[in-house]
């Protein structure tokens, strides 16, 4: 691996793999909308260049993507909000599925032409498509999107020799999850996420999920059946 191109770059897991990476000796595209922590990241190492663009702009990522032949591409940046009650922002939903959907959509279209067989692209959804767990019918639906998207798009591109991985990540230590206001099992800090995504891209996974353990429950409660998914996610509707 030479050279990467990561999405979300301004913070989070982003950054911890930008980093990560430079360390190695690869060179590093580092993409976000905060040009300020972007900036940042560029002193760390001079094997990170940044680009500054806001991805859930079609015409902006095909500008700001042009000249990125890369190994890999990672589209991690994301958003999270939830909806109360069941009250339905439309601005809310419009915002969480632009931003964790269609914004890699708007990357891999920029990218397509880009990539050479041998490239590799990964898609950082959520163990939340796993279950419909109340207040996330946004965050949820948009991460269930993208993981149907993400495995669909591998059995087309593999007759070119792309491969696609998709990350299912749990809770990790980030800007984005500290303001949730709810216990978070299983959390792990971003460098451990960094390290079982490296892990699995190593591996040359097709789908990547920490922690194991947690995991593991998710899958099994998905599996019940809907019935008692029912029963045990009610409990978890604040009155």
């Amino acid at each position: 691996m030479k050279r990467v191109l990561v999405t979300g770059a301004s913070s989070g897991i982003g950054a911890g793999l930008a980093k990560a990476w430079a360390d190695d000796g690869v060179q590093v595209i580092a993409c976000g909308r905060d040009q300020a922590r972007l900036d940042a990241l560029a002193s760390y190492s001079p094997n990170i260049t940044t680009r500054q663009f806001d991805i859930t702009d079609a015409h902006t990522c095909q500008k700001a993507l042009l000249n990125c032949q890369v190994d890999v591409a990672v589209l991690c940046a994301g958003t999270c909000e939830y909806l109360d009650h069941g009250a339905i922002d439309t601005g809310l939903v419009d915002r969480v599925m632009r931003t964790n959907f269609l914004g890699p959509v708007n990357c891999l279209a920029a990218l397509q032409t880009q990539l050479q067989p041998g490239s590799r692209v990964v898609l950082v959804s959520s163990m939340a498509h796993w279950l419909p767990f109340p207040r996330a019918e946004a965050y949820g639906a948009s991460k269930a999107a993208l993981t149907w998207f993400a495995n669909s798009l591998r059995l087309d591109w593999e007759p070119k020799g792309i491969a696609v991985t998709l990350v299912s990540p749990g809770f990790v230590d980030t800007p984005l999850t500290r303001r949730n206001d709810f216990a978070m099992p299983g959390q792990v800090s971003v460098d451990q996420a960094v390290k079982a995504i490296r892990r699995g891209l190593a591996k040359g996974r097709n789908h990547i999920a920490f922690p194991c353990g947690f995991s593991f429950l998710l899958r099994a409660l998905g599996l019940l059946p809907a019935c008692v998914q029912h029963i045990l996610l009610r409990r978890m509707v604040r009155p």
